[in-house]
């Protein structure tokens, strides 16, 4: 199990490694979330943060493009030993992507009311729907990440 291996301040680390790629996509026009993966070994494998304005395709969520970078990288679709950290808790399609990959752990830092997959909204690891056990810790950086994704709503709608 990765949950067992991981520690807090790897949880905070990394976490922090994926605030800085969603402010990156923020300061792009793009909804600030960021994505990193980690192997086993401790090693970045992909990072991403939210592209789908920049890139006009609505499936371009950081954790989308943070896992076809991670296959790429590791020449395989199975992410086994690979840890997720993402900013925000995953969506639907997100969800989805991440538990066809077999992705070893997940870790994300603020819940999604309106949209999270993973346990807010609904549950999707834990679902009939799938056919792997995804392990999850959320809360990491939680208000750091949902300030982030606060003010740049904010400073949206007031312009």
């Amino acid at each position: 199990m990765l949950v067992d291996k991981v520690t807090y301040r790897d949880l905070r680390q990394w976490m922090g490694y994926a605030l800085r790629l969603a402010r990156e996509a923020g300061e792009a026009g793009d909804v600030p979330v960021g994505a990193v993966i980690v192997n086993g070994t401790g090693q970045i494998i992909a990072e991403a943060g939210n592209r789908k304005e920049r890139d006009r395709d609505p499936t371009a969520h950081g954790e989308i493009l943070a896992l076809r970078a991670a296959g790429k990288a590791l020449q395989n679709w199975h992410l086994n030993d690979c840890t997720l950290y993402v900013t925000l808790e995953p969506c639907a399609m997100c969800a989805g992507a991440i538990i066809q990959s077999r992705l070893g752990l997940l870790v994300y830092g603020a819940d999604d009311p309106k949209a999270g997959a993973i346990r807010t909204v609904a549950n999707l690891p834990d679902s009939a729907l799938s056919n792997h056990r995804l392990e999850v810790i959320a809360g990491i950086r939680e208000a750091e990440c949902r300030e982030q994704l606060q003010a740049w709503f904010a400073r949206r709608r007031s312009t």
